[in-house]
């Protein structure tokens, strides 16, 4: 389940506000340790000082028992009801005390030097000690302060932290939404231009937004996607306008020697032409028809091929054969001259083949030869189709594999595919990663099936 909002805005603004929760905790946990660290270190140096004093007033006392007579002297020094003093014999014995807490005379290990330790009784507390001699005798001195008051003042600190972080992070929430809302005010002025392209308005383009890199660069990206559903939905169009034209031919043709021959009562003979005219433009349909489902199939994006290692020699004499009647009739040699062997689905390898050779055959000069050949040329491998004839002309070149293209439509004949043989053969190359080429000029016409070596 995505606990996320929805709005672009509130995430920013909740990003926002969590980067400003961590990066103040931080700085409030750095201050809190250290201003604990700072009284802890001025406790103890206090401490340390009012040994050194205790020690001083011992030194300069006739006798211990002077000192505990004129109680004013030490109690004056220690100066609020925090602080702890005892002075311990080491039989044991309680010299000097002052301990407003009442508690309890601590046990502490004997050191050469000043040792500090927190004592933890009833009431917590910091303890520094010293073993000195006096008088010929071992006396300790216990210097302590009471740690309640440091407590109450750290956990007064510790709830203003607390405060001041809740209090920052709905500040920088609510200054987090209004950035966000005013740096996404682009993105929207965007959608806006964008709700305003329909299929009608389709040549409309997104003004490119200079003053906000990222979204110059997503205009320009939407730009290109209007440009190519524009260019996509121009050729869906003219599909579906050379697609009536087609159709309407062969079915004109159909109804006009159907109605005229019903016209008057006609011999056997006479319906028997009839059926084999319409035979041909049943036949033509269906041709028609086969190809615009395989064009249809290989589109999907889950179209995929079975590819197999396919001899380029054996596979070209095997359509050689096939269209050798064809040639013949033409006056046409076919020439193979292809060579090695190449990953590729047989069936659409051929069909490929198959469409540019009947091609070639159909446009070759009288007399020529209709040339097969292969060869490896910028790491790929090109399978050539090559015959003699009139050139095309140059503004036919880029749309010859469109659909239903024909450079002359005068020229159509009962045994072509409608206009889409080319347009197969480019998509049976889009299937196997590769790509389809063709030139024309004095030496003839050459299209070019260029296949990548890898399997992609």
């Amino acid at each position: 389940m995505n606990l996320w909002p929805r709005a672009l805005s509130l995430r920013l603004a909740l990003l926002f506000a969590l980067v400003g929760v961590l990066l103040l905790g931080a700085i409030g946990f750095y201050l809190y340790q250290s201003l604990e660290r700072e009284i802890a270190w001025r406790d103890d140096q206090a401490l340390l000082g009012r040994l050194e004093r205790m020690r001083t007033l011992l030194d300069d006392s006739a006798s211990i028992e002077a000192l505990r007579q004129r109680p004013q002297l030490y109690a004056n020094m220690l100066g609020n009801r925090d602080s702890l003093l005892w002075i311990v014999s080491d039989s044991g014995q309680v010299l000097i005390e002052i301990n407003p807490a009442a508690l309890a005379v601590p046990r502490l290990p004997r050191g050469p030097a000043v040792q500090l330790q927190d004592a933890l009784a009833a009431e917590p507390a910091r303890l520094a000690w010293l073993h000195v001699e006096h008088e010929g005798r071992g006396l300790t001195l216990i210097a302590g302060k009471l740690l309640a008051e440091r407590s109450q003042m750290l956990a007064a600190y510790r709830l203003k932290l607390w405060l001041a972080l809740a209090a920052g992070a709905v500040l920088a929430f609510l200054l987090g939404w209004l950035v966000s809302l005013r740096g996404l005010r682009p993105l929207r002025e965007l959608a806006a231009r964008a709700q305003a392209i329909d299929v009608q308005r389709l040549h409309l383009r997104l003004d490119e937004l200079r003053e906000v890199s990222e979204l110059r660069s997503l205009s320009v990206a939407l730009n290109q996607m209007l440009a190519r559903l524009e260019d996509g939905f121009a050729q869906l169009s003219r599909f579906s306008e050379d697609l009536a034209h087609e159709m309407r031919t062969p079915l004109s043709n159909l109804m006009g020697h159907t109605q005229q021959t019903l016209r008057h009562p006609r011999s056997v003979e006479d319906y028997q032409n009839l059926l084999a005219s319409n035979q041909e433009e049943y036949e033509r349909l269906a041709r028609m028809i086969d190809s615009m489902l395989f064009l249809a199939r290989t589109a999907q994006p889950q179209a995929s091929v079975n590819r197999e290692v396919v001899d380029l020699h054996g596979l070209v004499e095997q359509l050689c054969e096939y269209f050798e009647g064809m040639a013949e009739e033409r006056e046409l040699q076919l020439v193979n001259r292809a060579e090695g062997t190449l990953q590729a689905d047989p069936g659409l390898l051929r069909r490929a083949l198959a469409n540019l050779l009947a091609n070639a055959l159909r446009h070759a000069a009288p007399g020529s030869a209709v040339t097969v050949a292969s060869q490896l040329r910028d790491g790929r491998l090109e399978v050539s189709v090559h015959n003699l004839g009139e050139p095309i002309g140059a503004e036919h070149l880029p749309h010859l594999f469109e659909r239903f293209y024909r450079c002359d439509p005068s020229r159509a004949r009962p045994g072509d595919t409608g206009g889409l043989g080319l347009a197969i053969v480019r998509s049976i190359m889009q299937l196997h990663g590769g790509s389809v080429r063709v030139e024309s000029g004095e030496h003839g016409t050459r299209f070019m099936l260029l296949f990548p070596l890898g399997r992609p």
